[in-house]
């Protein structure tokens, strides 16, 4: 799979017209949608407003300067009383705008981040996600901090847009009417120009907005770089906040401390990057912000030493000048802030179409295919293969079932064993269905009876009860999940130390070590009561008396179809399973089969959608 310089797969690139697309779709599915629309129309009536009362202030400064011109007092105090309600009014309508700017901003972000949260962590996606490269680097930064850009810099740009549009529609006919029918001589001869103040500030609108573009073309391929940087560093800084114990031990601090430095220093380089491309464009927005201040006025005065104008008409060009080259250099202005929003939504986006992706891998390899049997019918397996590394192209690395055709009853007790490696974990994977890389058929029971324990599991920051019946639901008032059954499950796996700790959250990973952990996975097992109890290898590196205890528990378990992965000389004496077999693929022999299966990919989805 090629990438581009950023790392970032090609598959996963979108066109800017396709992220448009994407986003203006899940934009239209969110439970936010509503509220932003009405907020959107809120908006849309204050900006209105405002731009009205912007162009009845304009108007002022024609009579005001003209008063003051005449040294009509009278008059003067007149125009002070209209300013005064029209800069109340404009006062009124920027406070009301600013909040609705920011709910409207909060409401974007809630959109943003519950969506890429919804589509980050349906089942099986995320951890399909880890296989796809780079994109799949720190997306806490993208669920997080590019969200928030994201809906920040959408809204402010969106009803910037708005404004200036409503603006340039508004106070370019205020130009027109006063530079119609201007004239300017040349070698004795008038030659008239139509509109001359709309020609000119639109060309020194258009200047500015192309040097701009010119000057800070990088800078949205930077903002990207730099916000991957950024990820980077917290990363580092996550990780060995979390892993403290084990790097003192170690006394592993200065090797640490390398890889934090140069995290920093990756952050610190893109920050110089930024800053220089920054300053040149400072160059551009300043410079003709500044040339702004007597630019209509310079453009005005032909016609104001002709007598065309009088100095209250001179003062209203310039405020209408003003407004339209705002306007009109709204691109200038904002060119960093667009710069800034193309990142971000190129970040988002292309996550979120890797994430989709994840439900359509047909392209990386051949699948397994997968049913869902009857209740009697237990667990099979037809014709099973499972390869490793398939975006590779590698047919010799895998592993298969070497008793074709086998079946698991409910009830049964089975040992399905093989080389310690890779292997054993890639036929557990590919039973709980996240890894459907390989060939042949997997029949599941019903999944909501089956608990898939891994080797090293998940203990969330929750309180012990909710940790001790994770994924289900903590109900007290459950005769099965009562404080006494809590209890009596830790008692049974020698975890009784813990049975006065259920209310309380905690980091349990931190505080229990790896036998207790396994022994916190076994007793969700006892309270959960499943059918079928499909297990990695679980007894592995515990100690011989946790190992024993726990081996005992899970004899209690009558009612459950126990399969183990793995060897335990412990769980083949207590329970004499029925022993099957894993062998590592032959390149020789089997590569001719995944070849010729590769045009089966469109076959039975289910195991990874």
């Amino acid at each position: 799979m090629s990438q581009t310089s950023e790392g970032t797969p090609e598959t996963y690139e979108l066109s800017f017209g396709g992220q448009l697309r994407m986003m203006m779709a899940a934009f239209w599915a969110s439970s936010v949608r509503n509220r932003v629309l009405v907020l959107t129309v809120a908006l849309l009536a204050v900006i209105f407003a405002t731009t009205y009362a912007a162009y009845r202030l304009n108007e002022w400064n024609g009579p005001f300067y003209d008063a003051l011109e005449r040294r009509d007092m009278p008059e003067f105090m007149r125009q002070l009383v209209v300013f005064a309600v029209i800069a109340f009014s404009l006062t009124l309508l920027n406070v009301v705008q600013t909040w609705l700017n920011q709910i409207t901003a909060m409401r974007m972000r809630e959109g943003l981040a519950r969506d890429l949260a919804d589509v980050w962590l349906k089942p099986g996606r995320a951890l399909k996600l880890g296989s796809a490269g780079a994109i799949a680097d720190n997306p806490d930064q993208r669920l997080h901090e590019d969200t928030r850009i994201l809906a920040e810099n959408t809204t402010a740009l969106a009803i910037g847009l708005v404004n200036s549009t409503i603006l340039l529609a508004s106070f370019i006919g205020v130009l027109w009417s006063i530079s119609s029918d201007f004239a300017l001589p040349i070698a004795g001869k008038l030659i008239y120009i139509p509109g001359y103040m709309v020609w000119a500030t639109i060309l020194y609108a258009v200047l500015g907005s192309v040097l701009s573009n010119i000057v800070g073309g990088r800078l949205a391929r930077l903002n990207a770089d730099r916000y991957a940087r950024e990820a980077d560093l917290r990363a580092a800084l996550v990780r060995t906040n979390e892993n403290l114990k084990p790097i003192t031990l170690a006394r592993g601090e200065p090797n640490e401390l390398v890889r934090v430095q140069g995290a920093i220093g990756g952050v610190l380089e893109m920050l110089r990057k930024l800053a220089w491309a920054l300053t040149n464009l400072t160059w551009v927005s300043s410079g003709f912000g500044w040339l702004a201040l007597v630019a209509p006025i310079i453009i005005a005065s032909p016609m104001y030493f002709s007598g065309e104008l009088t100095f209250g008409g001179l003062m209203m060009a310039v405020g209408a000048f003003n407004q339209v080259n705002q306007a009109l250099r709204w691109y200038v202005a904002n060119f960093s802030v667009i710069a800034d929003w193309r990142a971000t939504l190129a970040r988002v986006t292309f996550f979120r179409n890797a994430l989709l992706a994840m439900d359509n891998p047909a392209a990386e390899g051949t699948l397994i295919s997968y049913r869902e049997n009857a209740a009697e019918q237990g667990l099979s397996f037809a014709g099973l293969a499972i390869y490793g590394e398939p975006e590779k192209g590698e047919q010799g690395h895998g592993i298969k079932l070497a008793e074709d055709g086998c079946a698991i009853a409910p009830g049964d007790r089975v040992m399905i064993n093989g080389d310690p490696g890779p292997g054993r974990h890639l036929f557990f994977q590919a039973v709980a269905r996240i890894w459907p890389w390989g060939r042949g058929e997997i029949g599941l029971p019903v999944a909501d009876r089956m608990i898939i324990m891994p080797q090293e599991g998940y203990l969330p920051t929750a309180t012990l009860r909710e940790v001790m019946t994770y994924p289900a639901a903590a109900a007290t008032d459950a005769p099965d999940l009562s404080d006494a059954a809590l209890a009596a499950a830790l008692e049974e796996v020698g975890l009784h130390r813990l049975a006065t700790r259920l209310d309380e959250v905690e980091r349990w990973d931190r505080l229990l070590d790896k036998d207790e952990e396994a022994a916190l996975q076994v007793a969700n097992a006892v309270l959960r009561k499943p059918d079928w109890l499909i297990m990695d290898d679980v007894l592995e590196g515990l100690e011989p008396e946790v190992r024993e205890r726990l081996i005992g528990v899970l004899a209690g378990l009558k009612e459950s179809t126990l399969i183990y992965i793995g060897r335990s000389e412990e769980f083949s004496k207590t329970f004499s399973p029925k022993v099957y077999h894993l062998a590592p693929l032959q390149p020789d022999a089997d590569a001719e089969t995944k070849t010729n299966s590769k045009t089966e990919t469109g076959k039975d989805d289910a195991g990874h959608a």
